[in-house]
């Protein structure tokens, strides 16, 4: 769960690095069985870390303060 906009800012770029080290993997992996396990688990982790990032910037600014 995030807290701040500190930890907003810092999930957002692990979701972007993520993302890059999944378009990378992308490129390089030639067999689509490794492929799809390997992506598996990345993109997993970006839909939790999205899920995050919404349900914390559907809160007012002023609610998170105070939580």
């Amino acid at each position: 769960m995030i807290k701040n906009d500190r930890e907003l800012s810092t999930t957002l770029e692990r979701i972007r690095h993520m993302q890059d080290q999944l378009a990378l993997l992308r490129t390089t992996e030639t067999n689509a069985t490794n492929y799809r396990l390997s992506a598996s688990g990345f993109i997993a982790d970006i839909d939790r870390m999205q899920l995050d990032v919404r349900e914390y910037l559907s809160t007012p600014a002023a609610v998170s303060l105070v939580g």
